[in-house]
């Protein structure tokens, strides 16, 4: 099973989750701010956080940049905020998933499977991923390296997945409903998140929508990722 960190200050939350998580199988850590969250991931390893935003210390939006800083564990945010804009910049923010309180158990167990499922699926091959290139770009799930024209890209977790999958996909019109249940693990979602995440990508790929190179948008179709052609400005 998975090694769970709860980041709950109502103790009697905090108590059920525990309580459940343990007869679910998982091994649980629990704090009640976001300093001793912090203290916990950058001292052990955990398999996924459940992240509550109403902290006494910090705001749990801040407490997840934080996080996001110093590690890459999959974070399911547990929230009283149901206002979409907010949802959509945590998830933009690095959140992995998010559930709206009052949730149930099992609504739990699934986001948590869901997570761990796209956590391990990249290390679970018997064999090591093949280094994808399409064009100048280089793109090692193994190593999570990309580099363009031998220059090492600085990606984010989410930024390195998305080139990765259309990296594995060269010239094929990926849909954004696909994007979205193979990248981020959901069955729905805000287009403004992979609007927004591919915006950063093109900027590291110095590209831009207006004048893109690799990744190409085809209006209400998808997103598909091919190299540039032979006299294309940079």
């Amino acid at each position: 099973m998975a090694s769970v960190l709860v980041v709950e200050d109502d103790q009697f939350v905090r108590s059920a989750l525990i309580r459940h998580l343990t007869d679910a199988a998982h091994t649980v850590r629990s704090v009640g701010t976001a300093l001793e969250a912090l203290r916990e991931v950058a001292h052990l390893r955990f398999d996924v956080v459940i992240l509550d935003l109403g902290l006494p210390d910090l705001d749990g939006s801040e407490a997840l940049k934080m996080l996001r800083s110093i590690t890459d564990v999959p974070v399911i945010i547990a929230t009283a905020r149901d206002d979409e804009t907010e949802i959509v910049r945590l998830l933009n923010a690095g959140a992995d998933d998010y559930l709206t309180k009052p949730f149930s158990v099992e609504h739990l167990s699934a986001r948590i499977a869901a997570v761990l499922r796209r956590a391990r699926s990249g290390g679970a091959e018997d064999t090591p991923p093949t280094v994808l290139r399409v064009g100048g770009l280089t793109v090692d799930p193994l190593r999570r390296q990309a580099e363009l024209d031998g220059v090492r890209l600085d990606l984010t977790r989410r930024e390195f997945d998305l080139l990765a999958f259309l990296a594995g996909r060269p010239g094929v019109v990926v849909p954004r409903k696909e994007l979205l249940a193979e990248v981020w693990q959901q069955s729905y979602g805000d287009d403004q998140t992979i609007d927004v995440h591919l915006s950063w990508l093109r900027r590291k790929l110095g590209e831009t929508a207006a004048r893109p190179r690799y990744l190409h948008t085809l209006r209400g179709v998808g997103v598909k990722l091919e190299p540039p052609v032979d006299g294309e400005p940079r």
